[in-house]
């Protein structure tokens, strides 16, 4: 049974730097299992970065990630996946020259052999990657590429979600589909989504909680209930 609300990703205190440069400092906010986590803010405050620590593709040099209770990987992108992290890079870094069918594999590494299979509702998401999984990744538009994207990281069965940028490049048609989806993902319960996004109407109209970052700290929190967008677009013009 699942409970909403339940917090399935915790990040306390996190820093991190770049070689001399602190990109992160003291980031806290936690994410609840059936909620999408919208975290915000203008190019260059630390959001990718943000996400890129939490999959544990780059160290952090204080502080701590919780997923479902369980340490993630400081800079270790397989411990964060065992943990339950799946990450959608800005760039989606399909693999152009392997078939839909084989991107989605791809995913199959971190399931036990029994568990090695796609299942119905990734092409009841995606139906167009039901229609094209025998084609290239390289050959599918932008948005198709995105949508692989997301579904190769639902292979795994992940308890968080990230996404990073994934209104990036998309036709509006296309951008609506993966609306469409992660609402039905975060109305699933079973897991915490958190989405960077640029797109102000994309993210507040999925976002159930935001996170604003400037400078590479929190400068608010807030549930929807209180956070009206015409103030989230204020924070965004500073």
């Amino acid at each position: 049974m699942y409970i909403w609300g339940v917090p399935m990703l915790e990040v306390t205190g996190l820093s991190l730097h770049y070689g001399q440069s602190q990109i992160l400092y003291d980031v806290s906010f936690d994410a609840p299992r059936g909620q999408i986590t919208a975290v915000m803010g203008n190019n260059g405050t630390g959001k990718t970065s943000l996400l890129k620590a939490i999959a544990g593709r780059h160290p952090w040099s204080a502080g701590d990630v919780q997923a479902s209770g369980k340490p993630a990987g400081c800079g270790n992108a397989v411990v964060s996946a065992r943990a339950g992290i799946a990450y959608v890079p800005q760039g989606r870094e399909i693999f152009p020259m392997m078939t839909v069918e084989e991107n989605l594999e791809t995913g199959f590494a971190l399931l036990p052999v029994a568990e090695r299979r796609i299942e119905d509702d990734i092409f009841e998401l995606f139906p167009v990657l039901k229609d094209m999984r025998g084609r290239r990744g390289g050959d599918l538009s932008g948005g198709q590429q995105q949508q692989l994207a997301i579904a190769r990281a639902l292979i795994t069965r992940p308890d968080i979600l990230l996404l990073d940028e994934p209104t990036e490049g998309i036709q509006p048609n296309v951008i609506q589909q993966i609306g469409v989806c992660l609402q039905l993902l975060r109305d699933r319960g079973d897991m915490a989504i958190v989405l960077v996004e640029q797109n102000a109407d994309f993210a507040y109209g999925l976002g159930d909680r935001f996170v604003m970052i400037e400078g590479g700290r929190v400068r608010r929190r807030a549930d929807k209930a209180d956070y009206a967008k015409s103030t989230m677009l204020e924070d965004l013009a500073l």
